[in-house]
């Protein structure tokens, strides 16, 4: 090529470029798009309903029942007392304990985009940290009480009252043993939603030695009567 002489640029060479370069990007954007997607488009409805049929019968094709929660229990690798268990229903919003129903199953899974057991068992860990927030424990802990009572009842019967709160409380609470044992000695043979309740919060705010229990504070009258019971036995066994 002779000195000094240049090859033509074409007139449309920035444009090309700005065409290229729009490209690229749209395809990056593309990308990254689908990778953010992916939990959302990896939830098969229809593949969440098929493992749901693994555990009804033809009898009640669209509630699980006992028996089918029982086998859920032992495929997922969790015992049915389990605190698993609580948060999986809580999740489902589930009404009655023993059962899950078509419509609880397909919310509580697709909110969490599980369709099989291996999907279910990668978020444990994220379901036991949700215990570890106080207001989604505080949810919890009152879905609880209308989860495990009877729906013909208006108050949970003390023995089931009682294995939800060891659930609950029994690693948390340092006066749940001694509440436990209060609860067996008592008159009491149900637990009201407000007792539940104020439960928690008695559990949250009060010391081990009880020095900031207030006895004329809006307190039910059975944490009254526990703080009492509790009083007069570590008078007598100052180590208790």
């Amino acid at each position: 090529m002779p000195r000094g002489k240049r090859r033509a640029v074409p007139e449309n060479s920035n444009e090309e470029e700005r065409s290229n370069s729009k490209r690229r990007n749209t395809a990056n954007t593309r990308r990254t798009s689908r990778v953010e997607e992916t939990p959302r488009e990896s939830f098969n409805s229809k593949k969440s309903l098929v493992w749901f049929r693994e555990y009804t019968t033809a009898d009640e094709a669209n509630v699980i029942g006992p028996d089918g929660i029982e086998k859920f229990c032992e495929d997922i690798g969790v015992e049915p007392e389990n605190i698993l268990m609580l948060i999986i229903a809580y999740k489902m919003q589930a009404r009655r304990m023993g059962f899950f129903t078509k419509e609880e199953w397909l919310k509580g899974f697709s909110d969490l985009h599980c369709d099989s057991v291996q999907k279910l068992q990668s978020k444990f860990d994220y379901l036991r940290s949700l215990l570890n927030d106080p207001n989604t424990f505080k949810a919890i802990y009152r879905y609880a009480y209308d989860f495990a009572r009877d729906k013909d009842q208006r108050s949970m019967d003390l023995e089931t009252a009682k294995a939800m709160l060891q659930l609950l409380l029994g690693r948390t609470w340092s006066l749940y043993v001694h509440f436990s044992q209060f609860l067996d000695q008592s008159k009491y043979k149900v637990i009201n939603k407000d007792q539940w309740c104020n439960i928690l919060e008695f559990s949250k705010t009060i010391s081990i030695d009880l020095s900031n229990y207030d006895v004329d504070g809006a307190w039910p009258v059975m944490l009254d009567e526990f703080v009492e019971w509790l009083r007069e036995n570590r008078m007598k066994s100052p180590k208790s």
